[in-house]
């Protein structure tokens, strides 16, 4: 799978991961969440995390993922976005949703939630579309819900004490569900 899409957010290349793209993903991910990149652009977490927002070994394993990929966003060959799908029986989990700090604003997160959308339905067939969202994130929760995700009630614990996915500022934090049907194909 490689298709390019021509928008408001300029040509973009998608095509899936492989094992050599996981120190450039790891990087991409980190500058949209963490540390003082990440402010450049409106999804950082560094306000209510600190420390690593994913590892190599855990990019590596998503990349490699029997019933998932890593779909990457490419611009004149280089990486400006990425996220992560896998099959979970009739829904697709969407993650490690990341946009360059840069050009977030821009369209290029539609684009990609866009072509995993189609991706999900179109080629694996599966009728909706699922993701955790930490709940302090407001703004980014109503992003979704613009682009038609519904809260679902739904929630699980923030891991605390396992600092693969960073360090809690706050003791308060959980994911919340989100899910979105989509077309099949």
């Amino acid at each position: 799978m490689s298709e390019t899409v021509t928008g408001t957010a300029g040509e973009l290349v998608f095509r899936p991961a492989k094992p050599a793209d996981v120190p450039a993903l790891v990087a991409l991910v980190e500058s949209a969440y963490r540390g003082d990149a990440s402010r450049a652009g409106w999804t950082t977490e560094a306000d209510l995390l600190a420390g690593q927002r994913t590892d190599a070994e855990g990019v590596a394993e998503a990349v490699g993922h029997a019933d998932g990929l890593v779909l990457l966003a490419e611009r004149d060959g280089e990486l400006v976005a990425c996220c992560q799908l896998e099959r979970r029986g009739e829904c697709a989990y969407f993650g490690m949703f990341s946009v360059r700090p840069g050009l977030q604003g821009g369209g290029v997160g539609r684009a990609v939630l866009a072509e995993a959308e189609r991706l999900a339905g179109e080629e694996w067939g599966v009728g909706a579309m699922e993701m955790t969202v930490i709940e302090q994130r407001a703004e980014l929760i109503a992003w979704y819900e613009r682009r038609g995700f519904h809260r679902t009630g739904e929630f699980s614990p923030f891991p605390y004490g396992n600092e693969r996915f960073g360090i809690p500022l706050r003791p308060d934090l959980r994911f919340e569900r989100l899910v979105k049907e989509i077309g099949r194909g």
